[in-house]
């Protein structure tokens, strides 16, 4: 059994997974260590050394980005299933890539849950205005299941125009000055705390907004809990209110088409049609 030692990077595990098939090294064989995972200051790595001239690795570019999208899902064994479809695909068994395949099958179910991780976060960030000059514009905290943050900041990138801002990860964090993105793995500390601790004023505004908008009587709590995940509820403005409307309409809200504080007010009722 090989151990390899990488910096639990796409690159760095390409990188080491092309030199493992120059070499010829099976699946069985090797055991991954990346990141936090890798090798102590006083071990050394196995060296590597090819069992015959072997001729250039060709791997098809749409195999790379299914391999890079299906890195980004977080899970024990993410590079050796990454290396057992390469594996396969090279010594020519292109079944490894189809959904059928219990490797490609495998494969492609991570790929899926990174892209709605990725909707997810375009979906749930929200920027608060920075307090300090010296910040960027906006800033925003976000806890994402997935290592998605470089792959979906692009995305406000485009949105957001010239303004700067700051998104902030427990792993990591991009800064988009208004022209450059910058990268940074680990989050530093004060990037960190400018996300966590920004204040946005309208947020008061929001909340009684999305409270006197709220429709108990339509409401679908398995719905609702599929298209907003209960694990985002807590860095929204609005997530707080979120179990009291759900609570209010299962105690009988729901022969509204209302929320409380609007049904209370003088003026034509709207009720359940009967």
């Amino acid at each position: 059994m090989r151990q390899i030692s990488f910096d639990g990077s796409f690159a760095g595990w390409r990188d080491a997974a092309r030199d493992l098939l120059r070499c010829g090294v099976a699946p069985h064989q090797a055991e991954w260590l990346g990141g936090s995972d890798a090798g102590g200051l006083f071990d050394e790595p196995d060296a590597l050394e090819p069992i015959e001239p072997a001729p250039p690795v060709r791997i098809p570019r749409q195999l790379v980005v299914e391999l890079e999208n299906a890195a980004r899902f977080r899970i024990d064994d993410r590079w050796s299933l990454l290396y057992r479809i390469l594996w396969r695909v090279v010594k020519g068994d292109q079944t490894a890539r189809l959904v059928g395949d219990i490797d490609g099958s495998e494969l492609h179910s991570r790929i899926k849950a990174v892209r709605r991780e990725a909707h997810h976060m375009h979906a749930f960030l929200r920027f608060s205005p920075a307090s300090s000059e010296s910040a960027p514009d906006y800033v925003a905290w976000f806890e994402p299941a997935h290592d998605i943050l470089c792959s979906a900041a692009p995305h406000f990138a485009e949105r957001m125009g010239l303004h700067s801002w700051l998104i902030a990860t427990p792993n990591d964090a991009v800064l988009w000055d208004g022209q450059d993105m910058h990268y940074a793995n680990p989050c530093p500390p004060a990037w960190r705390q400018l996300a966590q601790t920004a204040k946005d004023p309208g947020v008061e505004l929001w909340k009684t907004y999305y409270e006197s908008t709220f429709n108990p009587a339509r409401l679908n709590r398995g719905v609702m809990q599929s298209n907003l995940p209960v694990r985002f509820w807590k860095n929204l403005p609005e997530g707080m209110l979120i179990p009291q409307l759900m609570s209010r309409a299962r105690a009988g809200a729901q022969c509204d088409g209302q929320a409380d504080s609007v049904t209370n007010k003088a003026g034509k009722r709207i009720g359940r049609p009967r």
